[in-house]
C-alpha cells in the first residue's frame, strides 16, 4: 500500500496566489462600493441643499410685504433692499409653532457665508439684532443676486414708496464644482396666470 501524501509545495503556492487573487478582487469591489456610496450620498445632498433653498426663497420672497422697518440706532430702512450679495427684506405669514406671542411679519436677509447660503432672521421688525443664521445650502463657492423692476434686471434694488418691491428676483449659485444653478422667484404677489408652474429653479 502506498502511504498517504499532503499537498506539495507548488499546490499550497498555486492555492494561495488564488486565494490572494479572489482576495484584492473583493477589496477592489469593496473599495469601488464605498466610493460610489460616498458620491450618491453626495449628489442627493446636493439635491436636497437644492431643494431647501428653493422652497425657502419661494416661500420667503412671495410673501415679500411692504412694511419698512427701523434698525437699532432708529434710521428707517426700506421695506426690500438688495444688491448682488443677497436681499434684505419684510416678509409675511410667519408660523408660530408654541404659544410665545410674536408678530406675523419677519424680516430675513439672505447671503453667502463662508461655503454656505445662509437665511438669517429678526425676532422684532424694528430695533433688534438679527438672530443666528441657518445655512440653507452648503458646499457653494459664489452667489449672485438680481431683481427685475419696471422690466430691466439690475443687480442692485432699494425700495421706494412709489415701487417698494420688485417683480422678481434671481439667484444664480455656483457650487464647489464649478457647476451652476439659476433660479428665478416672484416677489410679493404671484402674478402667475391660474395652472401655470409654482416658482422652480432652472440649471
Amino acid at each position: 500500500m502506498r502511504a498517504p501524501r499532503g499537498f506539495t509545495l507548488i499546490e499550497v503556492m498555486v492555492a494561495l496566489l488564488i486565494f490572494a487573487m479572489i482576495a484584492a478582487a473583493g477589496v477592489g469591489i469593496l473599495a469601488f462600493s464605498v466610493r460610489a456610496q460616498a458620491a450618491t450620498d453626495a449628489k442627493l445632498g446636493e439635491v436636497a441643499g437644492l431643494a431647501r433653498l428653493s422652497a425657502a426663497l419661494s416661500a420667503d420672497l412671495a410673501q415679500a410685504m411692504d412694511r419698512p422697518t427701523r434698525d437699532p440706532g432708529g434710521t428707517l430702512r426700506p421695506a426690500f433692499a438688495g444688491d448682488a450679495t443677497g436681499p434684505v427684506f419684510v416678509r409675511g405669514g410667519r408660523a408660530s409653532f408654541d404659544t410665545a406671542a410674536r408678530p406675523t411679519l419677519q424680516k430675513v436677509a439672505w447671503r453667502r457665508e463662508g461655503d454656505a447660503v445662509v437665511r438669517q432672521g429678526w425676532p422684532m421688525l424694528d430695533g433688534a439684532a438679527p438672530g443666528e443664521a441657518a445655512v440653507m445650502m452648503a458646499g457653494v463657492r459664489s452667489i449672485a443676486w438680481r431683481y427685475r423692476t419696471a422690466g430691466v434686471w439690475t443687480d442692485r434694488f432699494e425700495g421706494t414708496p412709489t415701487r417698494a418691491l420688485p417683480q422678481a428676483a434671481e439667484i444664480v449659485v455656483t457650487r464647489q464644482d464649478g457647476t451652476s444653478v439659476r433660479a428665478l422667484f416672484y416677489v410679493g404677489v404671484d402674478p402667475r396666470p391660474a395652472g401655470e408652474p409654482a416658482n422652480a429653479p432652472a440649471n
